[in-house]
């Protein structure tokens, strides 16, 4: 508990630093609800992306075995490294109290119907399997960005409104309820000296 001159200014200040100190906790408190539900639909979206890619990934895994088994690994291998003609990434950014939150899109109208040239159709399911990855791995990035950033102004915010609502709110309650104590004890004590100043004539 800091020590303070009992003065009417020093309650005063006293006082108006309390009630700052309430209306930061209240922001903050609103704050830690905000993005809490920016969280919980995160998560939702997550759960949406990531069962996407799950069942792209198990089409993808099993086009790359038929592709192996057809060609052998080191045969699939020569195979030319393919790219996606004219595909392009759309990020879209917005902010929620500070925090920066994406979406991520592909745009690859121009992809061949066919992924090589003179390929098996094992080798060029393979590559189609894995081109149609590609926009959902990037909505997954996004996303997992999201949560993390969210994540952590969630609990530096968390952090920030406990230390206001478990030590420094009730530090200064303290501080204050002295403060008037000592305020209404020198109230009475010249409540006493002007009584007997005019009883006894003193000065």
């Amino acid at each position: 508990m800091r020590e303070l001159v009992p003065t009417h200014s020093a309650l005063l200040d006293l006082r108006q630093e309390r009630e700052g100190m309430q209306e930061g906790y209240q922001f903050l408190d609103e704050k830690r609800l905000v993005l809490a539900a920016e969280i919980v639909n995160e998560l939702q979206r997550y759960a949406t992306v990531r069962q996407r890619m799950n069942t792209l990934s198990a089409e993808a895994a099993g086009a790359l075995r038929a592709a192996v088994m057809r060609h052998g690994l080191e045969g699939l291998q020569v195979y030319p490294v393919s790219s996606v003609p004219g595909a392009e990434l759309e990020v879209v950014q917005r902010s929620v109290l500070g925090v920066p939150l994406q979406r991520a899109r592909v745009h690859a109208q121009g992809a061949p119907a066919v992924a090589l040239d003179n390929a098996s159709p094992e080798a060029s399911q393979c590559c189609r399997a894995f081109r149609a990855l590609l926009p959902v791995a990037a909505e997954m990035a996004a996303v997992s960005g999201n949560l993390q950033r969210l994540r952590d102004e969630y609990r530096h915010t968390a952090r920030r409104a406990r230390a206001l609502e478990d030590v420094l709110i009730p530090e200064l309650d303290e501080t204050l309820a002295a403060l008037e104590l000592a305020m209404e004890d020198l109230e009475r004590e010249e409540v006493v000296r002007a009584r007997y100043r005019r009883e006894h004539g003193g000065p």
